[in-house]
């Protein structure tokens, strides 16, 4: 695979790349390069965690990237997921292990390891403390927006500074050179190309990968970013729109039953004719398309009958000119959701293990 390959899979992932020159130097280095993506093991896990993750991590390999999953469990005690408790947190994280192994994530290619096993190194700490040492506290306060959390003294922790010190002092730790995380990981990942230098370390590749939105309709859903050049709206503006695991009917869960899908996809906003901000369009643009090359909407000869679309273009142009109506996209992302996560759903009925991890999951009070 030559560089401009490898580099056109890698912006495939990533909403915004900061450093594209550098990372473009990076590929043509012939180093054995590694990206890494932390997720804090919180509750039950949904499509965007699952099957979009598997999506973006297995373009990233396929570059000949070698890519490191954290299992952020102290950041989510930290961040008082599952009520601080570490041992449920645990459980969590190896249930979205679980999740992944169904969800066409190529395993052989990716490496798990856990924050917990790192808190074990003194050298980890002495790196989160000269981290800590780089900038004044408002500095830090301002890279509150990854944890969920706003930028308040009044809102804030003691854990929730400590935890911006970790996930900077994680990327050089783990010798990731590419940081491989959301648009609202984009403050801390700046912050670390700041620090790296300074404590004699590189200076990270952010590829920010998109966010998909929840399918419930938001009031800021009719508000429009005035500067999309504004790094720091754009940022605000994905958090607001983005899944919540707090609504249960905003997201669809791996594990949800066909019913389930049916359900939410039917409810989902989804405005005739508009293409900006439509979740269910998202969700044919980040995950159908990915997974079908070829989409056929099925629908009765009075309203025109089957339409073949090749691409999401495609069905983007046809939606905009309202030659497709929201009631035929929502029926057919229905089948063919339920079909993408039939596999999931037999893994935890058919794996003893996996079963009993999603009983516990299922069991526990998720918290903020």
């Amino acid at each position: 695979m030559t560089t401009e390959e490898r580099l056109s899979l890698i912006k495939q992932v990533g909403e915004e790349i900061v450093g594209e020159d550098e990372l473009k130097a990076l590929l043509e280095s012939g180093e054995q390069l590694i990206a890494y993506d932390g997720f804090e093991p919180s509750g039950q896990i949904h499509i965007a965690q699952g099957l979009l993750r598997a999506i973006n991590i297995n373009k990233m390999t396929t570059a000949g990237i070698k890519f490191r999953m954290w299992v952020a469990d102290w950041h989510a005690m930290a961040n008082n997921k599952m009520g601080g408790d570490l041992e449920k947190i645990k459980t969590v994280g190896k249930y979205f292990i679980e999740v992944w192994k169904a969800s066409g994530l190529d395993m052989s290619k990716v490496e798990f390891l856990w924050a917990s096993e790192m808190a074990k190194n003194p050298d980890y700490w002495k790196l989160v403390v000269q981290v800590g040492r780089t900038n004044v506290l408002k500095r830090f306060i301002r890279t509150a927006e990854m944890m969920g959390r706003e930028e308040s003294l009044d809102k804030l922790t003691a854990a929730n500074i400590i935890y911006s010190c970790m996930q900077i002092a994680d990327i050089f730790m783990l010798k990731a050179k590419i940081t491989q995380l959301g648009m609202d990981q984009r403050k801390v990942n700046m912050l670390a190309r700041e620090i790296g230098p300074q404590l004699g370390f590189w200076k990270p590749v952010v590829v920010s990968h998109h966010m998909l939105m929840g399918l419930q309709k938001v009031k800021s859903q009719k508000s429009k970013v005035k500067n999309e050049e504004n790094a720091e709206e754009k940022i605000k503006q994905v958090i607001a729109l983005k899944m919540s695991k707090s609504l249960p009917d905003n997201a669809i869960f791996m594990t949800d039953t066909s019913e389930d899908v049916k359900r939410k996809i039917t409810k989902a906003y989804c405005p005739e004719g508009e293409v900006k901000e439509n979740p269910v369009l998202e969700y044919y643009r980040y995950i159908l398309f990915e997974k079908f090359p070829q989409i056929i909407l099925e629908r009765p000869a009075k309203y025109g009958g089957a339409v073949i679309l090749n691409s999401y273009q495609n069905l983007e142009r046809l939606y905009g000119e309202k030659k497709i109506h929201p009631l035929d996209i929502k029926q057919t992302a229905v089948v063919l959701l339920d079909k993408l996560l039939q596999p999931v759903r037999e893994h935890f009925t058919k794996n003893a293990a996996a079963r009993e991890l999603l009983t516990k999951v299922k069991s526990f009070a998720v918290t903020r």
